[in-house]
């Protein structure tokens, strides 16, 4: 079993970027330049390096590799986002992995992409990248080519010895699990279940009853042997179910408009664990949008998109419209969902602003609600 953060330490001690890892400071796949970089990058790795596992690494300065960290990134439907884009697409894995030195809000991404014999192109435009468009990987570069592209071993050796340096040890898990409940989340309820007598799982959250149902949170929830966090969200509400052999997330999210609000279930990610040392996690899309009456949302919707040209044209805001803007990004989502197609434009064309409001959680909701928006996306897809 590798642990994930060994395994990104040793990426950056023992490569620079090279025909099997890559790195970034962060992902943006809010628009089709952030999507076709991304896309690149994958397409040229995998061409380049076919008899290995490749790998990305998110949330690294490029100049001196220093770890500042990423948002957690929860979306399993990046595999989805590879299979509209790419012929002959590889299969991928994102992770989120914390480090000591980061907040407890950010973590390293790991992408890890699986060998496959064929080569991968582009089914179609995106971007400035033509259909048919095939990418290498040039020392650390990814560039087009239109020679046919030979089956390479050439760095097999190299990545399993890194990932051999990467095994996981109990004294690894011990030290994990002890800072995970004594340290990081001190204050908060903490808890660990052991499966199969070799996966340990930890998770912290705040207990609250709703109704007839027991909700977590700030919840925190880790798989301690590979150094992966499972899920994580300072706002959202959570119910976490286990037995014997599986550990079972559910994700609501908490929509409403004129402070009327239910919780509606969004996603649930269940974990089984097997005797032979293995697990398999399987996602699976529960939420339905809210229905609202189209004149009453026409009138909000007008409302909102004028709070956005004021904060666009940089004039004042009333102390009103202030905490107003707290709501704008999940109450657009739910006009989105409604049938107001440019609402998801409008809300990403404000990102900048809303990341620079002195009120945090403006920008946080608008991070919420992208991802409710990705999720459906790519669930519809």
């Amino acid at each position: 079993m590798i642990n994930k953060r060994l395994l990104i330490k040793n990426l950056l001690a023992h490569n620079d970027e090279c025909s099997f890892y890559d790195k970034k400071r962060q992902l943006n796949l809010h628009n089709k330049e952030g999507k076709a970089k991304f896309l690149k990058h994958i397409c040229a790795l995998s061409n380049s390096n076919p008899s290995n596992n490749s790998y990305i690494v998110v949330g690294v300065e490029d100049q001196d590799n220093e770890i500042t960290g990423d948002d957690f990134f929860d979306d399993s439907r990046i595999q989805n986002l590879v299979n509209a884009y790419l012929v002959n697409p590889p299969q991928i894995q994102y992770e989120n992995v914390p480090f000591p030195n980061l907040p407890k809000d950010k973590v390293v991404g790991l992408v890890t992409i699986k060998p496959k014999s064929k080569t991968s192109y582009f089914k179609k435009n995106i971007h400035t990248i033509l259909a048919n468009s095939v990418f290498v990987r040039r020392g650390s570069n990814s560039i087009p080519t239109s020679e046919k592209i030979p089956y390479s071993k050439q760095n097999t050796e190299t990545i399993i010895s890194i990932e051999n340096n990467s095994r996981n040890s109990i004294a690894h898990t011990l030290d994990g699990v002890i800072d995970f409940v004594n340290n990081r989340h001190k204050g908060i309820p903490s808890k660990y279940k052991v499966f199969k007598e070799l996966f340990v799982i930890c998770w912290s959250g705040n207990p609250k009853k709703i109704r007839d149902k027991t909700f977590f949170s700030r919840v925190d929830i880790e798989l301690i042997n590979e150094q992966v966090k499972l899920f994580y969200s300072a706002q959202d509400e959570v119910e976490i179910f286990y037995d014997e052999n599986t550990f079972t997330i559910t994700e609501y999210v908490s929509l409403g408009l004129n402070d009327k609000t239910s919780y509606y279930p969004l996603e649930q990610q269940k974990i089984s664990f097997f005797d032979n040392g293995y697990y398999k996690i399987e996602t699976k899309m529960l939420f339905e949008p809210p229905q609202y009456n189209r004149k009453v949302l026409f009138h909000i919707y007008n409302s909102n998109i004028s709070l956005l040209a004021k904060l666009q044209k940089n004039s004042p805001l009333t102390d009103r419209e202030e905490n107003d803007l707290e709501n704008v990004p999940l109450t657009l989502m739910i006009c989105y969902l409604n049938g107001f197609n440019e609402a998801k434009q409008k809300l990403i064309e404000v990102k900048s602003l809303l990341k620079q409001n002195k009120n945090g959680t403006i920008f946080r909701n608008f991070k919420d609600a992208m991802r409710v928006l990705r999720k459906v996306k790519y669930n519809t897809n």
